[in-house]
C-alpha cells in the first residue's frame, strides 16, 4: 500500500501512549494526585502527543501538573493495555521520579482545574484509591524500582 508521501510506515496501526513519574518518598511510598474530573487517584502523567518521546511528555506532564521541572530517572515499567469501552489499545510508560522530602514536596503547585489534591500512598491506599489496573501498574513499579529492574507489563500484569 502506498501513500501520497510514499510513505509505507505511515499506513501501519498507531498505539495510543501515555507517560508517567512515580515519586516516592523515604517509606517508599508512591505520590498520588487526585483528578477533578475523575473518581479515582493517578500517578502524575498523562498522553504523549504527537511527535513527542515518552521521556518528553513525562516531563511536560510533571511540570503541568506539579508545577516541577525535572529529569525523569531510568525507566520502570512498560505496560500495554487492551481495547476496551471508550478507550484504544495502549502502551504506558513509568519513570523514576525518585523520593522526595518535605523540601522536594514545598514547590508542588496542583492546577485546581486539573487535581484536587496529593498524598503518599502505601500500597493498601493505591488499591483503595486507584483503578484495578492502575493499582497493579504503579505497584509494579515500586517493586521494579525497589529491586532495580524494569518490568514488561500486559495490562498491569506480568507477562512472564
Amino acid at each position: 500500500m502506498s501513500t501520497p508521501s510514499g510513505d509505507y510506515t505511515a499506513t501501519l496501526p498507531r498505539k495510543r501512549m501515555g507517560a508517567a513519574v512515580l515519586f516516592t518518598d523515604a517509606a517508599r511510598r508512591a505520590l498520588l494526585v487526585e483528578p477533578a474530573y475523575k473518581d479515582y487517584w493517578e500517578i502524575v502523567g498523562g498522553c504523549v502527543d504527537a511527535d513527542e518521546s515518552p521521556r518528553q511528555a513525562a516531563v511536560r506532564e510533571v511540570k503541568e501538573e506539579l508545577g516541577k521541572s525535572i529529569v525523569p530517572g531510568r525507566l520502570l515499567v512498560t505496560d500495554w493495555v487492551p481495547q476496551r469501552p471508550g478507550r484504544t489499545e495502549g502502551v504506558m510508560f513509568v519513570y523514576d521520579g525518585g523520593s522526595l522530602d518535605e523540601l522536594g514536596t514545598a514547590d508542588i503547585h496542583l492546577p485546581p482545574d486539573e487535581l484536587r489534591s496529593w498524598a503518599w500512598c502505601d500500597q493498601e491506599q493505591i488499591r483503595d484509591r486507584m483503578s484495578e489496573l492502575l493499582a497493579r501498574r504503579v505497584i509494579a513499579a515500586l517493586c521494579a524500582k525497589a529491586e532495580g529492574t524494569v518490568f514488561d507489563l500486559e495490562n498491569g500484569f506480568h507477562t512472564h
